[in-house]
This record gives C-alpha cells, structure tokens and sequence, in this order.
C-alpha cells in the first residue's frame, strides 16, 4: 500500500476513535432523555456506527493482510452499519406515521443514511476484486461518514432538548 493511504488511514482512525468517544459520552450523559422518544436510540447507533465503520475499516487498510481480504472485511463492516442505517431510517418513519415527526425529517434522515455508505460499499467490492482505487472511495466516504455521523448526532442531541 502507498505510505500516503497509511497516513491518511492512521489519521481516519485516531478521528474517528476520537470523535466516537466523545459522541459516546454526549449520549452517555443525555441517556435517560435519547430513551423517552422511541425512535432516537436507533438513531444514535446509526450515528455511533458510522463512525466506528471509519475506525473499523481505517485499522483493516492498516493491517498487514491481502488486499482482497481487507475489501472483503470492509464490506461486512458496511454491511453491518448499512442495516443500522435502515434500522434508524425505519423508527423514523414509523414516527413520521404516528406524526410525531415531520416527513421532511424522516427524508433526511434516510437520505443521510443511505449516501454515507455507498463509497463504502463501492470502495469494498474494489477492494475485494483487488483493485487499489477502493481506497479513493474509502478515503471519500471517510470523509461523508465524518459529516454526516456528526450532523446525526447534533440532531439526536438537539431533538431531545426541544
């Protein structure tokens, strides 16, 4: 692997594992709040497994293993996350229905989920038929997950003070 990726790979999991404790300790303290609304815990594993997805992948790109093997694990880490995503997307639209929450939020929301994950899943299967561009979609959907994982937990914390 070029000694470039191994930088960026490095400086992805320190952030991410970084960014994952603090958001952890932010839902940590507001637990009692995130549980009296039904649809939030979900959200906030879909924010807490983005993230760990850039931390989890980040440390397979950096472990000495063939290439087709780390797009392989990259895959299932998506995988994974991808269906806490849908789980997060359907509690709220289960709550769009029951009109405790605007339709324009569930939108959102699943949009959100959805587009954060697919340089993942693309990146992998490069990776898993032994093509190095999957790291360029690795590296572009680091950077989305960043985003997006802490747009997602700035709307789980706001929603509970409302």
């Amino acid at each position: 692997m070029n000694p470039a990726w191994i930088s960026f790979f490095e400086a992805a999991a320190g952030a991410s594992a970084a960014l994952t404790g603090l958001i952890f300790v932010a839902l940590s303290v507001n637990i009692a709040r995130i549980l009296e609304y039904w649809h939030l815990p979900a959200r906030a594993a879909a924010a807490m497994g983005a993230l760990m997805l850039i931390l989890v992948s980040s440390l397979a790109t950096l472990a000495p293993q063939p290439i087709r093997l780390m797009g392989a694990e990259t895959l299932a880490f998506t995988a994974v996350v991808w269906w806490l995503q849908l789980d997060s997307a359907r509690q709220s639209l289960a709550a769009a229905r029951a009109a405790t929450r605007p339709w324009h939020e569930f939108t959102i929301e699943f949009t959100m989920g959805e587009v954060q994950m697919i340089p993942y899943a693309v990146g992998g299967a490069l990776l898993a038929l032994g093509s190095g561009d999957g790291f360029y979609w690795l590296a572009a959907g680091a950077a989305l997950v960043f985003v997006l994982a802490v747009v997602n937990a700035w709307v789980l914390l706001v929603e509970i003070l409302r």
